[in-house]
């Protein structure tokens, strides 16, 4: 099935959490909400393999502390059982090294168990459209998840020079802000009072110039501006 959410159609998810109270809570709470499908349970990682394998989920919520193998760890072995899905960290941790390490695995966001029913709804959407999503907590620990204490990701970009950044337009250096506090295009075209199709073209030159290859990347790169 195709990562992208289909319009009209309801996103496939799986939630993995070995905390039964909150899994199933969480489960109900997708469950009653129209725009989703939960296809399925895991509470371990070996367990949540099997389980994408047979249910093709687009979106796997997945925690970060589970029995025997994190959820990190996991990553690798969860994404090539289903290439197609994106996996969303879930978790109550708010420490860089697990944001470096949850994004050198291919995470599509790291999301916090603070977060509200509504933050967390628009994020399995920007997932199933392939787009990136952060807690805002964890947004400025991005230029640090990757500098410093913690290992580099080996597709984590390098620092992007002032050249590089010097030929970002004014309109495109304003969506990489954006990008960095978590929007997707449909916001920011909101927010600038554009066309989302603009916003495509925009963000399209910006990875160009940049040298980057994902959303995640340009907005590490925007952090790693505001922090220098």
């Amino acid at each position: 099935m195709d990562t992208h959410a289909d319009s009209g159609s309801k996103v496939r998810v799986l939630v993995v959490d070995d905390h039964t109270l909150f899994r199933r809570g969480l489960v109900a709470l997708l469950a009653a909400d129209g725009r989703f499908e939960v296809v399925g349970e895991a509470a371990d990682a070996n367990e949540a393999q099997r389980a994408a394998a047979q249910c093709r989920p687009q979106v796997i919520l997945l925690d970060n502390h589970l029995p025997g193998v994190a959820g990190v760890d996991a990553l690798p072995a969860l994404r090539a059982a289903v290439p197609q899905a994106r996996v969303l960290m879930l978790t109550v941790s708010e420490d860089e090294r697990d944001l470096a390490a949850a994004l050198r695995g291919g995470a599509a966001g790291y999301l916090l168990k603070t977060a509200d029913s509504d933050e967390l709804a628009q994020a399995i959407e920007r997932a199933a459209r392939g787009e990136a999503s952060f807690s805002a907590a964890m947004t400025p620990k991005l230029a640090a998840a990757f500098g410093g204490g913690a290992a580099a990701a080996p597709d984590t970009p390098a620092p992007a020079d002032d050249d590089a950044l010097a030929s970002l337009s004014p309109r495109e250096r304003e969506i990489l802000e954006l990008i960095a506090l978590g929007h997707s295009n449909k916001e920011i075209a909101r927010a600038l009072a554009i066309a989302e199709t603009t916003v495509k073209i925009h963000v399209q030159h910006i990875l160009r110039k940049l040298n980057l290859s994902s959303r995640v990347q340009a907005a590490v790169v925007a952090a790693s501006r505001r922090s220098g």
